[in-house]
């Protein structure tokens, strides 16, 4: 009780509280431009949050998610053009139903639906994490290790990538990983004399340069107008819901669940849970071939599903220090930036913190209902903002950025070369996700192994010993084989084919 009213005094102090509200107003703008997505509002987030306490940063970083996620809503029924990545698996469904004149419906679903889905995730996210934290009080290198692997297998496993193009992406991120002092030997590797790489692959530069200066050179490269805005005045968004809600309650809980334990897995998050949950839909739909023709069913599981992966996706990484996706690996990276290093540990040590997080969950989402629906009234005014005014800004914003994280003009250089590759790989058609979760979980995966060898003096069935470790190491190896059969098994057809 003690650490839940410290974390009630934390965060309902008046400086959280107007981060707060700046982060939500400056998330759901960057949701609401086409191809600026919830990460790179992260990521532009952080060099901002290095000058804060621990919860003011983290509110601006929840916040700022949970809007932005919301706000690609608008852009997909508006101009069938996503907004984030997790609004892509309906807005065909999203816009069908502004052409039929549904408008109005389209955004109220989404609005409310999002706003419980993130309450469910919440939930999810309170009861489960302290709970496996107890557990993962008792993990050693072994576990840690098996963990990575799971994490990294799972990022490969569940791309939308080719999975060839997704294990290069992969093992790329950890090879950058391997780059500066060899944590075991203290041996500098891949440095070429340079004693700026000597500390490694600066986290937040990559970050930056992978999402926001490689969105910049795609929008640079192919400069394209954001097309007319569908003209019809936007009324009483929630006019309507209720009888929505009474015919699909059941596909709001199952959209909710999915994307609550789609978001737990390492390597998932909000888009890929939003796509099953959409597929999910259909395929138990008593009306399937009303979907793509402007159906809200789709709508409702999908909008549910994304929003509930938001909170759920911090599970992996408070407790075990595994992102479970993009948002949260930057998240791992300001708590390390703050001394809260994620791990169990950290709900004993600063059990405050913790509940801090957990009011500013619920908050962002209850204050999404009254901003949605502002974002949603003035949506034709953000829509058109010129590009050209946008583009300077963000790049701004990332120089200063990736500076503040070096304090050198390395941060600047890396964060180039970072966007360049980011911009190279995505034009080829290879995921940028893989390489980031191999550079984040590359020295854990390095440092457990090499712990855990010493430990069994060379044994590699030690690590298969422990119980947990056991149960992981199968449970790793059985997906692993799965992949192999499903690869021998699809290459016969496709040569045929």
């Amino acid at each position: 009780m003690d650490a839940l009213i410290q974390a009630f005094g934390l965060v309902f102090d008046p400086f959280v509280l107007a981060v707060i509200a700046v982060s939500a107003v400056f998330g759901m703008f960057v949701g609401a431009m086409p191809g600026l997505t919830a990460t790179m509002a992260t990521a532009l987030l952080v060099p901002v949050t290095f000058f804060m306490p621990p919860v003011p940063a983290l509110g601006a970083i929840v916040t700022a998610t949970a809007m932005a996620i919301f706000a690609g809503d608008i852009p997909a029924a508006m101009l069938r053009m996503p907004g984030t990545p997790a609004s892509a698996a309906y807005a065909d469904e999203s816009y069908e139903m502004t052409k039929k004149g549904q408008l109005n419906l389209n955004m109220g679903v989404n609005l409310v639906f999002s706003v419980a889905g993130g309450l469910i995730g919440v939930a999810v996210l309170i009861a489960a994490a302290p709970l496996l934290a107890e557990v993962a009080i008792n993990f050693s290198s072994f576990e840690y290790f098996w963990l990575a692997c799971l994490g990294l297998t799972c990022a490969v496993f569940l791309t939308n990538a080719d999975a060839v193009k997704g294990f290069l992406s992969l093992f790329l991120g950890l090879l950058l990983a391997t780059v500066g002092i060899d944590p075991s030997a203290g041996f500098p590797r891949f440095t070429f004399g340079e004693v700026e790489l000597m500390q490694g692959i600066n986290f937040i530069p990559t970050m930056i340069g992978m999402f926001a200066v490689s969105e910049l050179l795609r929008n640079a490269v192919s400069v394209r107008d954001a097309g007319h805005v569908v003209v019809q005045q936007v009324g009483n968004i929630f006019r309507g819901l209720g009888a929505v809600f009474r015919r699909y309650w059941l596909n709001f809980l199952r959209g909710s669940a999915i994307g609550t334990v789609i978001g737990a897995l390492p390597g998932a998050g909000a888009d890929i849970a939003a796509w099953i949950s959409y597929a999910v839909s259909k395929r138990f739909s008593r009306e399937p071939q009303k979907f793509g023709t402007g159906h809200v069913e789709g709508v409702v599981d999908a909008t549910s599903a994304n929003n509930s992966a938001i909170g759920s996706a911090w599970i992996p990484a408070l407790v075990f220090g595994i992102p479970g996706d993009s948002i949260t690996a930057i998240v791992i990276g300001v708590l390390y930036m703050k001394n809260m290093n994620p791990g169990p540990m950290v709900f004993t040590e600063n059990p405050q913190l913790i509940y801090a997080v957990f009011l500013i969950f619920i908050l962002a989402n209850l204050i999404m209902l009254p901003l949605g629906w502002a974002a949603i009234k003035s949506a034709r005014q953000i829509l058109r903002t010129p590009r050209n005014l946008l583009l300077p800004v963000i790049l701004l914003f990332c120089i200063v950025g990736s500076f503040a994280m070096t304090n050198s003009l390395y941060g600047v250089a890396l964060m180039l070369v970072m966007g360049l590759l980011g911009w190279f790989l995505e034009q080829h058609g290879i995921p940028v996700a893989p390489l980031i979760l191999g550079l984040v979980l590359g020295e854990m995966l390095e440092q457990t192994f090499v712990q855990s060898m010493i430990k069994a003096d060379g044994a590699v069935l030690a690590f298969f010993e422990r119980p947990i470790a056991g149960a992981l190491g199968v449970l790793t190896l059985l997906i692993w084989a799965t992949m192999l059969v499903r690869a021998a098994t699809h290459r016969p057809a496709a040569i045929a084919a």
